[in-house]
């Protein structure tokens, strides 16, 4: 598929957490457009087969680049350990960034030896995560605490009500009482949880979001040779579009339309 000199950034995830890591991409890049498309219609992708994220994954970069995207940002952890690589495979040649469970950062910041990692069950089972352990832990003990209800309090953003209290208190307490003083959030939507967690937690953890770093590395892969597009930042949903429409201007403050996508079309 031929990409060149279309000039647009594009960005995937299940739902809104994806916006943690646009809301960054647009701080460093303000003048290349991004084309935004959440996957609603499937969510959530964590407890779902590897095999089935991948396939939702790759329907979506096909959309992306078709309507003008010259690198993809993979804004969700379950879609990178799902299909990173056969995204790399398929499309050699566009540039394609994904996320890592920031395990490296939080080791190196560490102090008690002790790191958390709040992710879910697509993340944890995939050979991405594995690899990083490997190759990050150094001695630290690392806590994986899979988080299956996150997701919807992020979507929901209701971290803050009495229930969402007590989820985050389930998932917490146990690396309070491990001695955790770092937590990496492995998805995307728990940066958005990350007010209502401190409100359990204080000062004892500190929260390491990657999604400055992606958007950092989005930054230095975009192609010198591609110019970015006249256009403007598009929004797209395979679920409800008021959904999105209201998360974009709650979580990063953009008051925009978005367009509802039929899946089974695209």
């Amino acid at each position: 598929m031929d990409t060149a000199a279309k000039g647009y950034i594009g960005v995937l995830d299940s739902g809104v957490g994806g916006l943690s890591v646009l809301r960054y991409i647009h701080q460093l890049l303000p003048n290349h457009p991004t084309i935004y498309i959440a996957d609603e219609g499937h969510l959530p992708y964590g407890p779902r087969p590897q095999d089935e994220i991948r396939t939702f994954v790759m329907t979506l970069a096909q959309f992306l680049l078709e309507r003008g995207a010259s690198v993809l940002v993979i804004a969700c952890n379950s879609a990178s350990a799902a299909a990173l690589y056969a995204l790399r495979q398929k499309y050699p040649d566009v540039p394609i960034v994904g996320m890592e469970p920031a395990v490296k950062p939080a080791v190196k910041a560490s102090q008690s030896r002790v790191i958390g990692v709040l992710t879910t069950q697509a993340t944890a089972n995939g050979i991405l995560y594995q690899r990083v352990l490997e190759r990050f832990a150094n001695g630290c003990q690392v806590i994986t605490q899979i988080t299956p209800e996150l997701v919807q309090l992020a979507e929901q953003q209701s971290g803050d009500t009495a229930e969402g209290q007590a989820i985050l208190r389930h998932y917490l307490q146990p690396l309070l009482d491990a001695g955790a003083d770092h937590v990496a959030l492995a998805c995307t939507h728990f940066p958005f949880l990350v007010d209502a967690m401190r409100r359990f937690t204080g000062d004892a953890i500190t929260y390491i979001d990657p999604a400055p770093a992606v958007a950092r590395q989005v930054v230095r892969v975009w192609p010198k040779d591609i110019p970015p597009a006249k256009g403007h930042n598009t929004y797209f949903t395979t679920g409800e579009p008021e959904h999105l429409q209201h998360a974009l201007k709650t979580l990063i403050q953009v008051d925009t339309t978005v367009t509802a996508l039929n899946f089974e079309q695209l």
